[in-house]
């Protein structure tokens, strides 16, 4: 059996497991992963004390390997708070650098951010629709599409998995993001993730890649509400370093909802019928 925590970081839902003994293998992490037939998450962390505060290697839902997941870290900062690694402040180093995070309130986790790469331009056509969106490297890539008729019926799941993988994002593919400037301060943002291969309720990326094609675009300004899936909000703001240093802070919900054992049995999953 394992230990397992069970955390969500504005409904993005992950397992994490702390200081294994050995790694999951991609397979054990596909299966417990899997909704309805085992645990089910968008997700798994492992964490690790690290001499800078906590490590994480995160994993997506498919059992590969992410360097970065933003709604992932500030659950780890959570979870190291809870641990007893932390009081209020963590350094959590991930596969794109070290990340400061604080937990000043027991539910809210804030990061503070280098600013994402300038949005760069790409048109594209998929589904008989010519779309103009922008590509935005957060840690990971990410291709946001400007929605201006507002997201509750934007084509996330139809539209995002076609574009997930289109040949202008290589091997590796992207996450999209629909995007709605509501007002100089308010944004609502769906989000289809590659690695969970469907929409989830918030993507911590996909809310910094989003703000940062509203502020290139002169529709938003600093600080910004932002409504996610799941309904819980973001703020991102701006922050100064104790270096003096302006970086961007992403401030959301983030909470331990459980912990257990994983038991024997809970990664022995069927083949899928050929049906499906």
């Amino acid at each position: 059996m394992r230990h397992f925590f069970r955390l969500s970081g504005g409904g993005n839902d992950f397992l994490a497991l702390a200081e294994p003994i050995d790694d999951p293998t991609p397979e054990q992490i596909r299966a417990w992963c899997h909704r309805g037939l085992s645990l089910g998450a968008d997700g798994l962390f492992l964490l690790n004390r690290s001499p800078d505060g906590a490590r994480m290697r995160h994993f997506n839902a498919d059992g590969s390997a992410a360097e970065l997941c933003l709604n992932g870290t500030r659950c780890a900062v959570r979870l190291a708070r809870h641990l007893g690694w932390a009081d209020k402040e963590i350094v959590i180093e991930t596969g794109a650098g070290l990340i400061p995070g604080s937990s000043l309130e027991i539910t809210s986790v804030t990061l503070a951010l280098e600013r994402p790469g300038d949005p760069e331009l790409l048109e594209l056509e998929a589904e008989g629709e010519q779309l103009k969106g922008f590509k935005v490297p957060v840690g990971v890539p990410h291709y946001v599409i400007p929605w201006p008729e507002g997201v509750a019926r934007a084509p996330v799941e139809s539209l995002g998995r076609h574009l997930r993988s289109d040949p202008a994002f290589g091997d590796a593919g992207t996450n999209v993001d629909f995007a709605h400037f509501v007002e100089r301060h308010r944004l609502d943002i769906r989000t289809y993730e590659r690695g969970v291969e469907n929409e989830t309720l918030a993507c911590g990326t996909g809310v910094m890649a989003s703000v940062a094609v509203g502020v290139a675009l002169g529709e938003l300004e600093l600080p910004v509400t932002v409504l996610t899936r799941g309904g819980f909000q973001f703020e991102v703001g701006s922050w100064i370093s104790a270096k003096g240093d302006a970086l961007w802070g992403l401030k959301g919900d983030a909470r331990l909802l459980a912990e257990g054992e994983i038991v024997e049995g809970a990664e022995d999953l069927p083949e899928p019928p050929p049906w499906r």
